[in-house]
């Protein structure tokens, strides 16, 4: 009986993960990755919980237990990154956020050399379910017109013409200097790879957390606090490997920014199995390149991440002569390839057409909830937005969307209440 009520609630945890709008599908493997990190009573527990930020009041109400006894369960999950405590609001109330797989506990576990759980075995069942099996990968990156994460440019790759065009929250830099809490944690990726005997070239002390994320690490060990200066150190270290910033699609106070390379990153190594598809929002910028200048040594093709710039032999004045070629739409608009040419042939120009980036978190996911036909789970989950206040936000994020969005907003609602909300915008 023991046996059937902990394969229950790790099962009704499976179900909680993938109501999530990025998705978690089920599978044997993920069932062997949460049996290793969760215990059967805190799976159970975690299936409950809301999916945005709450208080222990919520939780005693939803599990049925006293504020003191959930206090306590929580700030146990939150020392073992299961869960996210937030930095206490102004009213000293103390907040949590239950954070899913990516980006979330599936790296928390692999953010930091040692803890409670054995690190080769969870980096081959990782591997297992996101390399192998995939489907939670496809989900992730492919699973929504609106992506998780999104390209940013590296500023050393712009020219003073171009850099001036570069708005705030387009630049890494800008993001640093921003952010209340900064940490610094081991590359969940090329950690993983070290467990499987595939060591990178890359650093890994490499991986950045802002602000709630970045306190809750902190504070649990699972990351190391620095300051904006030392985090840019990092990031000039990062480019100096090739690596590629990548952070949260949002436009606001963006909760990580990973330094990737191109041979571990997830999702580098997801866009080549399924074809080069483009897995995270591009850039604002593109590479022109210059025939004229360029003498075809594929240095750029070897460090473009998303192997966009191939060397091909083209005509030119009579002549032909091996040139670099730019795939466009499959085209980070990183700059890697900028800094790599030895003869100053690839400059960055603004993209025609800007690339439209979230403004926050909760309007990533309201998009991505609406694109995936999840906007009640969002909503109605566990009755844990039913109140004014958590309603009011999330109807604020549909009422700034853009037409389509809305009616598909409201389809999936087949709300009154919300169809003349939306009616009234």
């Amino acid at each position: 009986m023991s046996h059937m009520v902990g394969k229950e609630a790790y099962k009704s945890l499976e179900e909680r993960l993938n109501k999530f709008p990025q998705g978690a599908p089920p599978s044997e493997t993920l069932y062997k990755i949460l049996s290793l990190m969760f215990t059967k009573e805190e799976a159970a527990l975690v299936s409950m919980l809301p999916f945005r930020s709450f208080n222990i009041k919520t939780a005693s109400k939803v599990w049925k237990k006293s504020e003191a006894e959930c206090e306590k369960i929580l700030d146990t999950l939150a020392s073992k990154a299961l869960i996210l405590d937030l930095e206490c609001e102004a009213d000293g109330e103390k907040k949590y956020l239950t954070a899913p797989p990516m980006a979330g506990f599936f790296e928390f576990a692999l953010m930091r050399v040692g803890g409670y759980i054995d690190q080769k075995i969870l980096s081959e069942l990782l591997h297992q379910y996101l390399s192998v099996e995939g489907d939670f990968v496809h989900e992730l990156f492919w699973g929504t017109e609106t992506k998780m994460g999104r390209a940013f440019v590296q500023e050393r790759a712009l020219n003073t013409e171009n850099s001036i065009d570069i708005l705030d929250y387009e630049k890494t830099s800008h993001i640093l200097k921003e952010a209340k809490h900064i940490s610094v944690s081991t590359c969940y990726c090329r950690h993983k790879a070290h467990h499987l005997g595939d060591d990178c070239y890359a650093p890994m002390e490499t991986c950045l957390s802002f602000d709630d994320v970045a306190y809750s690490l902190i504070k649990h060990n699972h990351a190391r606090e620095i300051d904006a200066s030392e985090a840019l150190d990092i990031v000039n270290m990062a480019t100096d490997y090739n690596l590629v910033q990548c952070g949260e699609n949002v436009q606001n106070k963006p909760s990580f920014i990973c330094n990737c390379c191109k041979c571990h990153c997830e999702a580098f190594m997801a866009a080549r199995k399924f074809g080069l598809l483009v897995p995270m929002n591009t850039t604002n910028y593109i590479p022109v390149i210059d025939e004229s200048k360029c003498v075809g040594c594929g240095k750029c093709t070897l460090a473009c991440p998303m192997t966009a710039i191939n060397v091909s032999v083209s005509q030119f004045q009579n002549r032909k002569l091996s040139v670099a070629k730019l795939n466009d739409d499959i085209c980070l608009g990183c700059g890697v390839c900028v800094r790599n040419c030895p003869k100053g042939a690839i400059s960055l120009k603004r993209r025609e057409q800007s690339v439209v980036t979230p403004v926050s978190t909760i309007h990533r996911v309201v998009l991505s909830a609406i694109e995936k036909g999840q906007l009640q789970n969002l909503i109605f989950n566990n009755n844990a937005y039913k109140s004014h206040k958590a309603m009011a936000g999330i109807l604020a994020s549909i009422l700034k969307l853009s037409p389509v969005h809305k009616f598909m907003a409201s389809k999936q609602m087949k709300s009154i209440y919300l169809a003349s909300l939306l009616a009234e915008k």
